[in-house]
């Protein structure tokens, strides 16, 4: 059993907690957050106990630890829990400097402790079967690949401002994607921002509608689509044409139920955001995290991983503010 210390009791720190406590592996032993009645509230519900995040990775009953807390945070405290002989897996990004997840990636890469970064979009269930058939070749050569990720409404301002911008707070997963079905890193990207949902977040500086071109040095080419707001719900689409098929990951719907009448047919919206589509792939998440500690197999999604989805959104905002493609060279 592996005893889990979970650093960050917030929204994202809660769903980490439910899918470290179902595990039957694991147990969730310690939690820590800045806001202390968070953790000692979370530790409640868990029968946990509260220790400050320093105090858990120095505790040596605990065998990894779990990173929820704010991204500024995430490349000191990877290197000091790998410095203390515990395997991580982090939150995603890395950090918001890129120079700095560099830094980092070396640090926990010379104690060789394993860090699993959490991009749990690639254990969606809907997204493994959609790379295991282009894997197969069932569609041939990739030539085009569409990744549609909108949210259903934008987050409040004050989180807009510390995020670090759309390209590595949101659109940072949709870059981790890409890479994990093609398997390889585009050679240039051009992207185009606006702020038509809400105009504070362009006051703040960023954008909340964005679109990503992105060429491969093979000829193929992959498009990312960000908004901020679907009206209709969390829209998470996935479309590759090869040369021989085409390959779709569709919505998860709230229901199966289609309706068909005279005035129409109807059905189901998407669910509506990400904590009821993605809690499975959290779970899987987890599941393999733990798989890989325990085996001693290499965990399936990397610092370097981490550092390369991070490259792509520092060249997407360069783009953006620029308006000119930005070789991948010029940042990674």
């Amino acid at each position: 059993m592996l005893k889990i210390g979970l650093l960050g009791a917030g929204r994202i720190g809660r769903v980490h907690a439910e899918a470290i406590s179902a595990h039957p592996k694991t147990e969730l032993t310690a939690i820590s957050d800045a806001v202390n009645d968070a953790a000692v509230g979370l530790a409640a519900e868990y029968g946990a106990r509260v220790q400050s995040s320093d105090e858990i990775i120095g505790d040596s009953t605990i065998d990894a630890v779990l990173i929820a807390t704010p991204t500024d945070t995430h490349s000191d405290l990877i290197e000091a829990a790998t410095q203390a002989g515990k395997a991580v897996l982090c939150e995603k990004p890395v950090d918001l400097d890129l120079e700095r997840a560099k830094i980092c990636q070396k640090a926990a890469g010379a104690t060789g402790q394993p860090v699993m970064l959490g991009f749990n979009r690639r254990f969606d269930p809907n997204f493994q079967a959609l790379k295991a058939a282009y894997d197969a070749g069932e569609v041939g050569k990739a030539e085009l690949l569409s990744i549609t990720s909108f949210d259903p409404a934008p987050p409040p301002v004050s989180y807009v401002k510390v995020s670090g911008g759309l390209f590595r707070d949101m659109m940072i997963h949709d870059f981790d994607m890409a890479n994990y079905l093609t398997g390889q890193i585009p050679v240039t990207i051009s992207a185009v921002g606006t702020s038509v949902v809400d105009p504070e977040i362009g006051q703040a500086g960023d954008v909340d509608t964005a679109v990503v071109t992105m060429a491969y040095a093979d000829g193929s080419l992959a498009v990312i689509k960000n908004s901020r707001r679907a009206a209709y719900g969390y829209d998470q689409r996935v479309e590759l044409l090869g040369s021989r098929g085409l390959l779709q990951a569709h919505n998860v719907l709230e229901n199966s139920v289609v309706k068909s009448t005279a005035d129409g047919v109807t059905g189901a919206k998407p669910t509506y955001f990400f904590l009821e589509r993605y809690m499975a792939a959290y779970r899987a998440e987890w599941d393999a995290f733990t798989r890989a500690i325990q085996s001693g197999s290499n965990v399936p999604v990397t610092l370097e991983d981490g550092v390369a989805a991070l490259a792509m959104a520092e060249a997407a905002t360069r783009s953006a503010k620029s308006g000119r493609p930005v070789a991948m060279e010029e940042v990674f």
